[in-house]
């Protein structure tokens, strides 16, 4: 694990005309569970399907159609809850949440409101970048519950101005719902929670975490309070020493949820400070104008009638199979990271971004294999990374494999090849497909490491310039302009530390 010495991260304070406000941030976060199948049903839940196309009876709400549960998306869950060290309830049931909307056909939605399938547990957020010694700040932020429910559908305005149109393929598709306490401080905290909670999601392999597709979006909780009212709110639990909070619907960008949790603080200050009152709604953000607006009041349990959902059995799930499930889990991203540093050498701040993605991770371990892992890390990062970055690709999309990327640091280790000639090696590599060994041989690019050959390309540069020599006896900076007309003489092959130390003595 990773040792915690981190600070407190700074909580986010507001100046007011009355005087300073804390912001207090909760999250409900909507991740898809990645199953093939519905939460009830054995509809696809593939993205990008014709409308309508991806709907069974039952998801449809025809009538006497009764829902069968998909064991998949319960170990799903169980698997999620215990990537987030949270208590697994191995009693659960399902409820029926009721509201009348045209694309939830069934006229309520089956969640988990009194009996959660995962309790509490806790998410490791850190901040800052940890480049230059730069300490990182962390804070756990607890998890209250993850249920299963049913997704709705999808309304459509804009295909026609006069009428909308409603795509059930979303309909029934399986969801945790993720809450987490309102430990969250601020803007950058809020998102850097949601930016951790899909790194593991995505180890695990429970949700991919698209946000782009709707796979993950987040429900941000925001009120305002003075300085110390949140610690009599841990003091007290009394929720109502934090405000009352707004609830900012469907977000699902991280920087939107920053600007919109900066904007919604501002709104409720400017508010209170007015000796008005925050009423509790749910609101939604406007990219555009960057600000939120009101969508409606926001409901209690009681408005949505919730009650136990008749068609379906409470859910009982036996210990050894919790058990087996946590045997089988993959190596998290605090783990993964502290192996990093701990086996590899890595700074904090590197081991951060190779972790940042489990591909990412499982292609710089299989570069280091072997070989020197800060060199490895060095060009995955800069190297790869940016080139990637350049040619907008993803890592699993990689023209270099890793293994010929692992080539090219070998070389590099056993001094075959200068850091100069490696990138040249690299391009080649990355766009011929061919191999670095190979490549090195072909086109005769391995390093010179016999200091005879290099002695004589030393004694011609000195030979040849003696005034540049008696200006490097007194000022022996400028000794590195003998290296450099050596490396240029040998085109580049000539092992730098060798041409160092030869300069370095013959100027002497």
């Amino acid at each position: 694990m990773l040792d915690l010495t981190y600070e407190t991260p700074k909580v986010k304070t507001i100046a007011g005309a009355t005087g300073d406000w804390e912001l207090v941030i909760g999250l409900e976060v909507h991740a898809q569970v990645a199953t093939k199948a519905k939460l009830f049903s054995g509809a696809s839940t593939q993205f990008g399907a014709e409308p309508n196309s991806n709907v069974a009876f039952v998801d449809a709400g025809m009538p006497g159609m009764l829902p069968v549960i998909n064991e998949e998306c319960v170990a799903y869950a169980v698997k999620t809850g215990l990537g987030l060290k949270a208590q697994i309830n191995l009693n659960s049931a399902f409820d029926r949440k009721n509201y009348f909307y045209p694309d939830l056909p069934q006229g309520y939605q089956i969640s988990q409101l009194y009996h959660p399938i995962v309790g509490t547990g806790e998410v490791l957020v850190e901040m800052g970048t940890g480049i230059a010694g730069e300490k990182p700040t962390a804070r756990n932020v607890r998890i209250e519950r993850i249920h299963l429910e049913q997704d709705a559908g999808k309304s459509i305005h804009d295909m026609d101005p006069a009428m909308s149109f409603v795509d059930l393929n979303r309909t029934g598709v399986a969801l945790m719902e993720i809450v987490s306490f309102p430990d969250i401080r601020g803007p950058e905290e809020a998102a850097a929670y949601v930016v951790k909670l899909r790194q593991i999601l995505r180890y695990l392999s429970t949700c991919d975490g698209n946000m782009q597709n709707g796979n993950l979006r987040a429900d941000v909780n925001v009120s305002v309070c003075r300085p110390g009212d949140y610690e009599k709110f841990q003091a007290s639990g009394d929720f109502g020493d934090l405000g009352t909070r707004c609830e900012i619907k469907n977000m699902n960008s991280m920087r939107f949820i920053q600007l919109a949790i900066d904007f919604e603080a501002r709104r409720q200050i400017a508010i209170l400070e007015d000796g008005g009152k925050i009423i509790q709604e749910t609101r939604l953000y406007d990219a555009d104008k960057n600000e939120t607006r009101s969508m409606r009041s926001k409901e209690e349990a009681h408005d949505y009638r919730y009650f136990p959902d008749p068609d379906l059995l409470p859910l009982e799930i036996e210990q050894a199979w919790v058990d087996d499930i946590a045997a089988s889990l993959p190596e998290l991203p605090d783990a993964k990271k502290a192996r990093f540093i701990k086996d590899f050498g890595l700074s904090d701040y590197d081991a951060s971004v190779l972790t940042a993605d489990v591909d990412s991770a499982g292609y710089f371990e299989a570069v280091a294999q072997g070989s020197d892992g800060k060199l490895a890390a060095n060009w995955v990062i800069n190297e790869l990374f940016g080139r990637l970055k350049k040619d907008d690709k993803d890592i699993s999309d990689s023209p270099i494999s890793a293994a010929r990327l692992g080539q090219i640091v070998a070389l590099i280790k056993s001094d075959k090849i200068s850091g100069k000639i490696a990138k040249d090696v690299f391009e080649i590599a990355y766009t011929s497909d061919r191999d670095p060994v190979e490549i090195v041989k072909t086109e005769g690019m391995e390093q010179v490491t016999d200091t005879g050959a290099i002695e004589v390309a030393v004694d011609k540069i000195i030979a040849a310039n003696p005034d540049q020599v008696a200006k490097a006896k007194e000022n022996p900076k400028l000794a590195g302009w003998f290296v450099g007309q050596v490396m240029k003489a040998t085109g580049g092959k000539a092992n730098p530390a060798a041409v160092n130390k030869l300069v370095s003595d013959k100027l002497k």
